[in-house]
């Protein structure tokens, strides 16, 4: 599966909105533990849930949070020019609208929808 990301690097796009992507300066070890922590932390938020235990939860969920602020999706931009975070905003109303705008429908094979196409 194909990931769109906007020409500078800072986001991907799925379902036509603007993800902040993890730091490209993490050590590729450190990011590799960070993910899988990650995923330990959303199987525990899970398993929480399907428990109903809401201590277990809110640990889950603050581990979570902790793997994406490491990773840089989460917490101060990891880029130095400035440039607002423009995460979980939609492509179409960010600088990025004409770029997305002008890609092909086929582009990125989990981000291609775009709101009014079919």
């Amino acid at each position: 599966m194909a990931v769109l990301e906007t020409p500078d690097g800072r986001y991907i796009v799925v379902r036509g909105r603007l993800w902040r992507r993890q730091r490209p300066d993490l050590d590729p070890v450190r990011r590799d533990r960070l993910v899988h922590d990650l995923m330990d932390a959303r199987r525990a938020v899970r398993a929480a849930k399907g428990a109903d235990d809401a201590d277990a939860l809110a640990r889950a969920r603050a581990a979570v949070d902790a793997a994406k602020h490491e990773l840089g999706e989460r917490g101060p931009v990891w880029w130095t020019d400035g440039a607002p975070d423009l995460n979980r905003r939609m492509a179409a109303n960010t600088p990025y609208a004409d770029w997305y705008a002008g890609l092909p429908e086929d582009a990125g094979a989990i981000s291609n929808h775009r709101p009014g196409r079919r």
